[in-house]
C-alpha cells in the first residue's frame, strides 16, 4: 500500500529520515512508535505532502484515498449526524448531484447510490458515533456547541465513516477515555483498510497492530507482530548485536596483539601485514543505542498516617446547591489503595477528584480524612493551563523560593530537564516534557495521596514505564484516572467505577471491563448513553454494571476482605512481575558476559543490579504465595 524509498529529510536543523525505506503491505495495521519528538508526525505530514522531500521517495496507489485527523472539527452550525455523513464525499455529491440532475442522468445516480449502500450510511454513522459517546440527542445537535474534545472525536468518527485506504492516526486515544479508547481497539481491528497509527497506549499497539513501524536513528524499521512481539525481536536483536561485537572486538584484539609483537620482525612481516589489513578492512558491528529514560521522583510520605487516611458516608458532592453531581458516597480508602476510577466523561471522575484533593466540599453526608494528609493531583489540563512564557527554573524557584540555586536545578535536572531545557519557555518544551515536569512538581511534597488524572497522555512508552516504575516504587495510596488500560492493569487493585450519579466499587478486573463497555456500546446503538457536562447535570447515563450492583457500600463498617477477582487479580499481578524480573536477571547475566569481555568496569554497577533484582523477585515471589494462599481460603 504505501512505499518509502530511500526517504531523507532534513528540517528546522536537524535530521528527521536520512535513506530510509520501508513497504506496508495492504491492509496491514502499523503501529508508529518512537521516542517523543524523533519525527513521527514529520513522517505523517511527508506522506500526507504537507512536507515534501527531495523527489518522489513516497508513492501510494493512484486510486488511494488517504484519510487522516490532524485537528478538531470546525464549530459549524452542522449538526453532528449531517457532519459525519458529508465525510463520504461521493455519497454527499451524488446526493447533491439528484438536487439538480436532468431525467436522464438520475438513473445512473440512483444505481451508483445503491451501489455504494448509501442508504445505510445513516445507520453506519450513528453506530459510529455512539462508540464514541455520543447518543441520538446529541447527534442531532450542531458541532458549534460542543467543546474542542468533542470535535475531536466528531473528525476522528468522520474519518472512520469514509473508511479511506490509508487511514492515519496520530494519539488517536488522548482526546478518548477509556470507553472510548476500548471501543476504538475494536473498532480498528475490523477497519477493511489499511491503518497507520502512532500511539503510545500499549495495549491499543497489541490489541490491534499487525505490524510495528519503528523509526530510531534516522531510520525506519517493520516489525511483524504486537508491541510485544516487536520488543521480543528488538530485544534478541539487541542481544545478538552485543554477542558478535563481543566477538569482534576479541579477534581484534587478538588481531592487534599479533601486529604488535611481530610487525618488527622481518620473518613475521607478511603475516603482520596480512593481518593489519583484515583489522583495516573489519567493519564495526552496529548495536542498538537505547537512549537514557529519566526516572519520575515520586517521593513516598515519611510518616503513614493512621487508616482511614478518606471515609466518605452518605455524601453528596456538586458544584450548585441542590444539584449534587455524585450522590450517596459509601467509600473508604486506605494508604495502601490503588484505585482505578472507572467511568465514561461527564460521569463525575474530575468532580470526585476535586472533592478528594480538597477543591470541592461536599454538600451532605460526611467526608472524614486527616487533617494531616497532603495530597498531590494532576490533570491533564494543567498543562494546558501553563505560561507559555514561563521557565522550568521560574516555576521551580516559586515551589523552593529558600533553597539555592544549584539545588533547584539538581531537582529539574532529577526530573529530566537537562541544563539546556531549565531555561526554554513553556511553550518551547514537549508535551512530554511539560506533563514530566508537572508530575515530578505535584509529587515534590511526598503526598500521601496521589491523583493522577489521564497522566499519560503526553508521554512516549518509555516514559510511561518509568512511571509506572515509580508508582510501584512509591508507599501511598494512589487513584488513577486513564485511558491506558496497560497502566490500569499495573497499578490499580481495585476499581471503583462512577455510574448513575455516583461511585461504586466494581466487582471484576480490566477484562471484565472491557466487556461491559463494549456490550454497552452495541446496546447503546438502540438506546444511547446521554453525554452531559458533569459541572451541569448529576447523571452520566452510563448504565451501573451489574457486577457493580452487588458490591458492598463501604462507610466506617469493618471493611472485609478482598473478594477472589481481586485475588486472582493480585496473582496475575505478581506473575506478570516475576516473568519481568526473571528476564530482567536473564539480561543482565547477558551484559555481565559482554562487559567481561569489553567493559570490566562495567561489571561492578551491573553485579549491584543483579542483587537488587533479584531481592525484588524475592519480594514478587513472597506477594504471589500469600495471594494464592489467600485465594485458597475464599475459593
Amino acid at each position: 500500500m504505501l512505499q518509502i524509498t530511500d526517504l531523507t529529510f532534513n528540517a528546522w536543523g536537524r535530521k528527521f529520515l536520512v535513506d530510509a525505506s520501508v513497504s506496508l503491505p495492504p491492509g496491514s495495521k502499523v503501529g508508529l512508535v518512537g521516542r517523543n519528538g524523533i519525527g513521527k508526525s514529520t513522517l505523517f505530514k511527508l506522506i500526507l505532502g504537507e512536507l515534501h522531500a527531495a523527489g518522489d521517495e513516497i508513492s501510494l496507489p493512484k486510486t488511494a484515498r488517504i484519510g487522516s485527523v490532524d485537528q478538531e472539527h470546525p464549530a459549524t452550525p452542522v449538526s453532528v449526524i449531517d457532519t459525519i455523513l458529508e465525510a463520504d464525499v461521493e455519497r454527499h455529491t451524488l446526493l447533491g448531484r439528484l438536487e439538480t440532475a436532468e431525467p436522464e442522468e438520475m438513473g445512473e445516480i440512483w444505481s451508483r447510490l445503491i451501489e455504494i449502500d448509501a442508504d445505510a450510511a445513516p445507520a453506519r454513522a450513528a453506530e459510529i458515533l455512539v462508540g464514541l459517546g455520543f447518543d441520538q440527542e446529541n447527534q442531532a445537535r450542531p458541532m458549534s456547541e460542543f467543546s474542542g474534545g468533542w470535535r475531536m472525536r466528531v473528525a476522528l468518527a468522520a474519518a472512520l465513516f469514509a473508511e479511506p485506504d490509508m487511514l492515519l492516526l496520530d494519539e488517536p486515544t488522548n482526546y478518548l477515555d477509556l470507553e472510548g479508547a476500548l471501543w476504538l481497539e475494536a473498532r480498528l481491528k475490523k477497519y477493511p483498510h489499511t491503518a497507520l497509527i502512532i500511539s503510545h497506549d500499549r495495549e491499543m499497539l497489541n490489541e490491534v497492530c499487525t505490524h510495528i513501524l519503528h523509526l530510531a536513528n534516522h531510520t525506519l524499521t517493520l516489525y511483524t507482530g504486537n508491541y510485544d512481539a516487536f520488543e521480543k525481536a528488538r530485544a534478541e536483536k539487541a542481544r545478538l548485536q552485543l554477542s558478535a561485537k563481543a566477538k569482534q572486538d576479541a579477534e581484534r584484539a587478538h588481531l592487534q596483539a599479533f601486529v604488535d609483537r611481530f610487525k618488527a620482525k622481518a620473518s613475521k612481516a607478511a603475516q603482520a601485514q596480512s593481518r593489519m589489513k583484515r583489522l583495516e578492512k573489519m567493519q564495526p558491528v552496529a548495536t542498538t543505542i537505547e537512549e537514557r529514560v529519566a526516572p519520575f521522583t515520586l517521593p513516598s510520605p515519611p510518616r503513614p498516617l493512621a487508616p482511614p487516611l478518606i471515609r466518605l458516608e452518605r455524601a453528596n458532592v456538586g458544584y450548585e446547591p441542590g444539584k449534587p453531581i455524585l450522590r450517596n458516597l459509601n467509600l473508604r480508602m486506605d494508604l495502601d489503595d490503588r484505585i482505578g476510577l472507572l467511568g465514561v466523561n461527564g460521569a463525575g471522575k474530575s468532580t470526585f477528584a476535586k472533592m478528594i484533593a480538597g477543591a470541592l466540599n461536599v454538600s451532605e453526608g460526611e467526608l472524614h480524612r486527616d487533617r494531616k494528609m497532603r495530597v498531590g493531583w494532576f490533570h491533564q489540563h494543567q498543562i494546558e493551563a501553563m505560561d507559555p512564557t514561563d521557565t522550568p527554573l521560574e516555576i521551580i524557584r516559586r515551589a523552593m523560593p529558600d533553597a539555592p540555586e544549584s539545588a533547584r536545578r539538581s531537582k529539574l535536572a532529577q526530573f529530566g530537564l537537562g541544563y539546556e531545557k531549565q531555561e526554554t519557555t513553556v511553550d518551547s518544551l514537549s508535551g512530554g516534557e511539560r506533563a514530566r515536569l508537572l508530575l515530578n512538581m505535584v509529587a515534590m511534597d511526598a503526598p500521601h495521596v496521589l491523583i493522577l488524572d489521564e497522566p499519560t497522555n503526553h508521554l512516549d512508552i518509555d516514559s510511561r514505564r518509568a512511571l509506572l516504575d515509580a508508582l510501584n516504587d512509591y508507599n501511598g495510596a494512589v487513584i488513577l484516572i486513564t485511558h491506558d488500560r496497560s497502566l490500569m492493569e499495573m497499578v490499580a487493585d481495585r476499581l471503583w467505577l462512577a455510574a448513575d450519579g455516583t461511585v461504586k466499587p466494581f466487582d471484576g478486573d480490566m477484562d471484565d471491563y472491557a466487556r461491559f463497555v463494549l456490550d454497552r456500546a452495541k446496546q447503546a446503538i438502540a438506546k444511547p448513553s446521554q453525554i452531559k457536562k458533569e459541572e451541569a447535570k448529576a447523571n452520566s447515563g452510563a448504565p451501573q454494571a451489574e457486577s457493580a450492583r452487588g458490591a458492598n457500600d463501604r462507610g466506617n463498617k469493618k471493611r472485609s476482605g478482598p473478594s477472589p477477582s481481586t485475588l486472582r487479580h493480585a496473582v496475575k499481578k505478581a506473575e506478570e512481575t516475576m516473568t519481568r524480573l526473571t528476564a530482567e536477571i536473564a539480561r543482565i547475566d547477558d551484559d555481565m558476559a559482554t562487559a567481561s569481555v569489553s567493559n570490566p568496569k562495567a561489571l561492578e554497577g551491573l553485579t549491584r543490579a543483579r542483587a537488587k533484582t533479584e531481592a525484588d523477585l524475592a519480594a514478587a515471589e513472597a506477594a504471589w504465595v500469600a495471594a494464592e494462599e489467600a485465594l485458597a481460603e475464599v475459593a
